[in-house]
């Protein structure tokens, strides 16, 4: 009897990288759909039920958090392998803790897209070792154990920014960064500091010298 071979949804993903994605896989892994974005995603998630769902992080309808913690719920036995354009460590924790089970870095997923669906297939977490490096060198940082109450580097340069009246957009840009980054650092401030509007998020950065009270 043929060996069932795991199910993948692939989400967000470019169509230049669709095609070599597929190459990768059909061997090992049965590709059982596509969706374009969150909206698309919810719906085929649940009727296909995949093993593992390989999503774009900056997939659209996706780039909230709460988005992504409500798909996570709806389907809880898949697991989620996230590729992102930046090898941000606090995306990557933030993002194994919540809801997936592997990180994957653009530039590199042809190459370790196997070994990472392997390992999540096997029940371990899978990190690129160029983050997994810096998560060890980093002190009092695990991916079991939430941050300090603190502020980061990354997240004082997008405070301060939005502070100032910028958009995620214009924050994105000026920082080099996918809107939905910036999206992910403000969620992660609101909730480290238990805020609750941009009123806040402003007296923060005031109390943080991030910005003028006047």
């Amino acid at each position: 009897m043929e060996k069932t071979r795991p199910r993948i949804l692939l989400a967000g993903i470019s169509m230049s990288l669709l095609a070599a994605y597929h190459k990768l896989l059909c061997e090992e892994f049965e590709i059982v759909g596509t969706s374009a974005d969150g909206r698309a995603l919810m719906a085929t998630a649940i009727q296909l039920q995949p093993n593992v769902i390989v999503v774009d992080y900056a997939a659209p309808l996706l780039s909230d958090m709460s988005t992504r913690l409500e798909l996570k719920k709806l389907i809880p036995q898949t697991r989620f392998l996230v590729v992102t354009e930046k090898d941000d460590l606090d995306v990557a924790l933030e993002t194994l803790r919540d809801w997936a089970s592997g990180v994957l870095l653009k530039r590199t997923a042809k190459r370790e897209l196997l070994r990472a669906l392997r390992e999540m297939m096997a029940d371990k977490l899978y990190v690129p070792a160029s983050l997994d490096q810096a998560r060890k060198g980093t002190q009092n940082r695990s991916l079991s154990i939430p941050a300090e109450k603190a502020l980061t580097r990354r997240q004082r340069e997008i405070l301060r920014l939005l502070a100032e009246g910028r958009t995620m957009k214009e924050t994105a840009e000026i920082l080099s960064l996918s809107t939905s980054t910036v999206a992910f650092h403000k969620y992660k401030i609101k909730r480290t500091f238990g805020l609750r509007s941009n009123v806040e998020l402003l007296r923060l950065a005031i109390r943080e010298n991030l910005a003028s009270a006047e």
